[in-house]
């Protein structure tokens, strides 16, 4: 019985490991890149400090100042994806859709930098959204529950590995 699952684990284990093998090494080096975004200016930009924590700014002072950064391309609201208002650094993030960031000071909204933000892209990729519509759902979970799978059968491997060696020690020393 226990040759016959270690068997079966080691072959499920082994197609399994194939068929998954592209998602996994994506969702692992994607995963890198995010556990060190803040290390790295040219994942996601450093968060800058204003002099003056609490912010006092309009949102139509907000706008005003983020359509001066020519490579966010700012016009309308419409170009905004959100706004992250900091008040204990005193500065807000304009996150433009083309994920251009624009860090302002939040009481004079002086621009204070403006950088590329690539951390949106990396976690679209690591979550498979990236790819195509329904990769996430239909590529990237069926992956992840075959990835427990395969921790899994490697228990089982471990398993009755262990206890056939235990078995033959425990022979031959009676």
């Amino acid at each position: 019985m226990a040759n016959t699952l270690r068997k079966t684990s080691r072959s499920l284990h082994l197609w399994l490991s194939l068929v998954i093998f592209i998602p996994v090494i994506i969702v692992i080096g994607s995963g890198l890149l995010l556990q060190v975004k803040k290390e790295f200016d040219w994942i996601q930009p450093p968060t800058q400090r204003a002099p003056n924590a609490y912010p006092t700014l309009s949102f139509e002072r907000i706008l005003q100042s983020a359509s001066t950064v020519a490579e966010a391309n700012i016009v309308t609201w419409e170009d905004i994806d959100r706004l992250d208002v900091r008040p204990n650094k005193g500065i807000i993030k304009v996150r433009g859709k083309n994920h251009w960031e624009i860090q302002l000071d939040a009481q004079s909204g002086d621009v204070l930098q403006v950088a590329y933000r690539r951390t949106d892209t990396i976690e679209a990729i690591h979550d498979g959204s990236w790819f195509f519509e329904g990769a996430k759902l239909w590529l990237f979970l069926p992956a992840a529950i075959l990835l427990f799978v395969l921790w899994v059968t490697g228990l089982v491997m471990l398993f009755t590995t262990l206890k056939s060696k235990y078995r033959k020690r425990h022979y031959r020393i009676n």
